[in-house]
């Protein structure tokens, strides 16, 4: 049971906080002797044990503070930018200072009891790093091609061929160095090898998966659907019901899911035959394919807790 709730607003360079107990506001630096500071303010182990720990994402700037906390026991709860401000304006904040949002933050936490889970290690916040570079590049490499279909100039199509050369160069790179992490980690190569067992999860599917989602395998079905925004939401009100959609989760993993969907539907036999059921009864294609992603991540998030890899259904 947590005792009382601290919200954190990080930046580059302070950690703003509030404690919703008495209304506490400090400041501390964004640094090693900062975080120490601010770890000796919240006080003997036993409490911070007992703490809940509102923040958002900023990008490297959590990250130490982050490592810092979950190493003194505190309960962490990471929160959507988007939703802690929606939560602001709820409640009629519409104003926005560093010291506000922690405010915002610790109320936030304490009057929706967010639920702390567990912080990425080290490991996999390289995994994520290389995975988000690879991300970049596989963007600069579209727009390269698509450059040099209205290129003229010789000068200029011969730079776009460097570009795209050294932007295969550097993808294939990070892909060697994440299978390298990969491999030398046991549980990962474990997890890796039962993902891609499935028929139609390639290596860099596979990939996305242990990066984006390092809850699976520790999920129920509907959280490992909801978490990567696949669970449908409800649309009705009085008699009106109107046709329900998805929305929010991790579009990381849908966009990761989207071709492996596309390939289940002609390889996986298990799957193969939910598509074309749907088909049958009327669903348009991509409700019928957003519902074989739905089924490709219960099935992983299964596979992974049960610790086997895919085999197809019996007759």
């Amino acid at each position: 049971m947590t005792k009382d709730t601290i919200g954190i607003d990080i930046s580059k360079d302070h950690l703003d906080i509030y404690r919703m107990s008495d209304g506490a506001i400090c400041r501390f630096a964004n640094n090693e002797a900062g975080h120490k500071s601010f770890v000796t303010w919240l006080g003997p182990a036993e409490t911070v044990d007992r703490l809940r720990i509102v923040y958002e994402p900023t990008g490297s700037y959590h990250r130490a503070i982050e490592r810092r906390l979950d190493l003194a026991g505190a309960a962490l709860v990471k929160v959507n930018p988007r939703q802690a401000r929606r939560f602001a304006e709820a409640t009629g904040k519409l104003a926005k200072t560093d010291r506000m949002d922690a405010a915002m933050l610790a109320r936030m936490g304490a009057a929706l009891e967010l639920e702390a889970r567990p912080v990425r290690s080290p490991l996999f916040n390289d995994l994520k790093d290389l995975h988000m570079a690879r991300e970049a590049l596989l963007k600069n490499r579209t727009a390269a091609k698509n450059r040099a279909k209205n290129l003229t100039l010789s000068v200029l199509k011969r730079h776009n061929v460097e570009q795209l050369r050294q932007i295969e160069r550097q993808m294939a790179a990070i892909e060697t160095e994440i299978m390298r992490i990969v491999n030398d980690d046991p549980d990962l190569a474990g997890r890796f090898d039962i993902l891609v067992s499935v028929p139609g999860v390639s290596t860099v599917t596979a990939l996305a998966l242990l990066i984006e989602m390092p809850e699976l395998g520790s999920l129920d079905q509907r959280q490992a659907a909801a978490l990567a925004g696949l669970a449908p939401v409800a649309r009705q009100s009085g008699n009106w019901t109107g046709r329900a959609f998805i929305r929010g989760g991790r579009a990381n993993v849908r966009q990761a899911l989207y071709m492996p969907a596309l390939v289940a539907t002609r390889f996986n036999p298990d799957l193969k035959a939910k598509y074309d059921q749907l088909k049958a009864a009327g669903k348009p294609p991509k409700v019928a394919i957003t519902a074989i992603m739905r089924k490709l991540i219960v099935l992983a998030n299964a596979l992974l807790k049960a610790g086997r890899k895919w085999q197809p259904m019996l007759a």
